[in-house]
């Protein structure tokens, strides 16, 4: 799959994740897809400040579309 094609299908994914953490008054921001097929994202809104944050990204969005785009190495979090 094109780096292009993954990038987009990343974002369908992350937009079919993001209800779960809008219900929690959080989201987040797609900010890059890296050549290790690592996605960085940036959580923003109650997630960004939320002690919480780290096991979110890792068991929620990580597990989510690591299921759905087994290519998907990592989720890593930015400031």
């Amino acid at each position: 799959m094109a780096n292009s094609e993954l990038e987009a299908k990343v974002k369908e994914v992350l937009d079919m994740y993001r209800p779960n953490l809008q219900a929690d008054g959080g989201d987040m921001e797609f900010i890059s897809l890296d050549d290790q097929n690592r996605v960085h994202l940036k959580l923003v809104g109650a997630c960004g400040s939320c002690p919480m944050a780290t096991m979110t990204l890792k068991m929620g969005v990580e597990s989510y579309v690591k299921d759905a785009i087994p290519e998907i190495t990592e989720i890593v979090q930015e400031m």
